[in-house]
């Protein structure tokens, strides 16, 4: 591997961490881990806690105080597990469901905003390029 590219790409990723935390914060309903967790729910319809620490890689009780945050928002449900009733997944509500499309929203204008003078084709090939390195990161 290149070592000035591998140098060059740790450098970008500080910054691009930098960068991307002003303009994921948003001061409307939720914050960045909340969004992050409506987002995940909303394409699993339902999730327990367990999948939710696993997919990002976080301790059960940080995911369990981060989910009880939503809970008590109104955010999120709880929905009993009908193969164990110890258990339960968190379904997103419609009050949850406008906060993250809000919160989303406001994101993308950011987003778009950044990359005004970038071609349609550098934004799709930068997408995957990003989608690439989050899963090789995730491993």
């Amino acid at each position: 591997m290149d070592a000035l590219a591998i140098e060059q790409i740790e450098l970008e990723l500080a910054f691009l961490v930098r960068h991307a935390t002003s303009i994921s914060t948003y001061t409307g309903n939720i914050d960045r881990s909340a969004y992050l967790l409506l987002h995940h729910i909303t394409a699993q319809a339902s999730v327990g806690v367990k999948s939710l620490a696993e997919e990002f890689n976080l301790d059960i009780s940080t995911v369990s105080r981060q989910t009880a945050a939503l809970e008590q928002r109104g955010f999120v449900v709880r929905i009993p597990d009908p193969a164990d009733r110890r258990a339960y997944f968190f379904q997103i509500t419609e009050s949850g469901t406008l906060a993250l499309a809000e919160h989303r929203n406001a994101r993308l204008a950011r987003v778009s905003k950044k990359l005004e003078g970038w071609s349609d084709e550098e934004c799709r090939l930068f997408g995957k390029l990003l989608e690439k390195l989050n899963n090789a990161i995730r491993g």
